[in-house]
């Protein structure tokens, strides 16, 4: 970890002393003074603690996430209002939250942080506001939004004035989204409602060992249900990314955070306005990758490991996957082809055969409609069996999930970009991004098979009786899906009716998206007048 003495403090002083030194000296002396007390936040000792933990305070947090001398702080002096019960006697350095704006790779950003040192980083009126007058900033700057949770709540003390600027907080939340990126990165408890302002941003970002995000803690569930349980169990860091799907992305700690933080900047546009930082060079690369062949299993029965087949497509080192360790069986991401920023979508055969169920068909609509609303071009890589049969993903409503999925990309209008690798079977088929959902352009592999159901499932229906009579069903019912598979399934057929652009060779593949992505970048669709549509939420 680097070191925590990498973070100048005193160099806010050095911008600021010889600049006034014509203002009579007790200016200068009292401008110092509360500066000081500022920047000294909840006191040495609390600060001691912090480090001793590996923890970054929360000044040191945004000094470490902007380029150097580039912070510009908002709000330094603003404080608690003394009226409410027990505040009148508290002393609170810029009300227990650092805002302030500068730049990450040379893209102006808006960072907020909350500082666990002054009074648990608690939020009041006060602390609102300041969140509320970054975020507005960011808005009419069209610039992202970063914010460091590290709170143990409402301001008790405050009561409602806390309550309503939650409020506020969530309101802003929601006029941001789909303008400017918002990125909020857990580094220590975020409970009750505070939660749900980083349920309302585009990513999370949790540190493993000290983040926990919660609604209820262990000792109120007890009480209420009677139910013993641990606080890793209802609101850990792993608990959320490999199973609420609330995290998208596991981090070890604060400068791990960051430097995501950094990465993640490096694949999006400032806001809504503007194109993603694609890296076009003249040309276009058009050489072929026969080592892809050799991944391709020859039996359509054996998985595919598709992270493999990304690898091969994207440019080295420039695949983000987000969500990584949530609904594995979907793979989503960002990532460069030939310098251009794409979001990835692909079955993932390794995990569930690949097939869509729930939780893959939440997480690949969020990720789908980001891309959509910022101008990321979409690719999506497909063998997919179907939808997850089970009595308990009907109860729980794969119908309406799966929806999600048809009416993510349905509603999307950037380029749209489809391989169909191997299986693409029924509404799987369908809910990856077919040429009927708005693909802008389908490829398939000659492995590709693309029909109602698969073959084997076929022949058993449209067989039942002759395979009951067959001397040796086994071996009727392999002959019988072979030519099932050969003349029902062939991609060729699909590409005679037009629902496919062209069967292409594997090694072909990563070529192709990069001229077909080129090709789309001046995409324009335009959609019926309307507030919104109704996904099936």
């Amino acid at each position: 970890m680097t070191s925590i003495k990498q973070f100048d403090l005193g160099r806010y002083d050095n911008v600021f002393k010889g600049r006034y030194m014509t203002l009579p000296k007790k200016f200068i002396t009292e401008l110092e003074a509360r500066r000081e007390k500022i920047f000294s936040a909840g006191g040495e000792e609390k600060v001691r603690k912090r480090h001793e933990k590996g923890l970054l305070t929360a000044r040191e947090r945004l000094l470490a996430l902007f380029q150097p001398d580039t912070f510009q702080e908002m709000g330094a002096h603003v404080h608690h209002q003394t009226h409410h019960f027990g505040m009148d006697k508290k002393d609170l350095p810029a009300d227990g939250i650092v805002v302030g704006t500068g730049y990450v790779g040379g893209i102006p950003v808006a960072a907020f942080s909350q500082d666990f040192t002054v009074s648990a980083g608690t939020l009041g009126k006060m602390h609102a506001h300041k969140i509320v007058q970054v975020t507005r900033y960011a808005m009419k700057m069209g610039v992202p939004l970063v914010a460091f949770k590290d709170s143990g709540g409402a301001r008790i003390q405050e009561g409602v004035d806390a309550l309503s600027g939650y409020g506020r907080v969530f309101y802003q939340n929601v006029l941001m989204s789909g303008v400017v990126p918002q990125i909020a990165v857990i580094m220590g408890p975020c409970a009750g409602g505070a939660s749900y302002s980083p349920a309302l941003m585009d990513f999370v970002i949790m540190t493993r060992n000290n983040a926990h995000m919660f609604i209820t803690g262990p000792a109120v569930i007890k009480t209420v249900t009677g139910r013993d349980t641990t606080m890793d169990e209802i609101g850990g860091a792993i608990m959320h990314a490999t199973v609420s799907g609330n995290a998208h992305f596991l981090v070890d700690d604060d400068l791990q955070a960051i430097a995501l933080v950094h990465r993640l900047l490096t694949f999006l546009p400032s806001n809504n306005t503007e194109d993603p930082p694609h890296r076009i060079d003249a040309d276009v690369a058009l050489t072929r990758d026969e080592s892809i062949n050799d991944i391709i299993p020859d039996d359509i029965a054996q998985p595919l490991d598709t992270h493999q087949v990304i690898q091969h497509l994207v440019d080295t080192n420039e695949f983000l996957e987000v969500h990584a360790g949530f609904a594995r069986n979907l793979i989503v991401g960002f990532a460069r082809i030939e310098g251009m920023v794409v979001g990835i979508v692909a079955n993932q055969p390794m995990v569930m055969a690949g097939a869509l169920d729930i939780d893959a068909a939440d997480k690949g609509a969020r990720f789908i409609r980001f891309c959509n609303v910022f101008n990321i071009p979409l690719v999506t890589l497909v063998d997919v069996p179907g939808f997850l049969p089970g009595v308990e993903q009907e109860r729980r409503g794969i119908i309406r999930h799966g929806a999600k999925m048809l009416y993510a990309y349905a509603a999307s209008t950037v380029p749209k970009i489809t391989i169909i690798m191997r299986k693409a079977y029924g509404g799987s088929y369908l809910a990856m991004c077919s040429q009927e959902m708005g693909a802008d352009l389908v490829y398939a592999w000659p492995t590709a098979e693309i029909a109602v159901m698969g073959a084997e499932g076929a022949v058993r229906i449209l067989y039942s009786r002759e395979l009951k009579e067959a001397e040796d069903p086994g071996s009727r019912a392999a002959e019988l899906a072979a030519a099932y598979r050969g003349e029902f399934c062939s991609p060729y057929l699909s590409a005679s009716s037009g629902y496919i652009t062209d069967v292409i060779e594997p090694s072909e593949t990563r070529s192709v998206i990069a001229l077909a992505l080129r090709k789309t970048l001046s995409k324009r669709e335009l959609r019926p007048p309307k507030k919104h549509g109704t996904i099936p939420l």
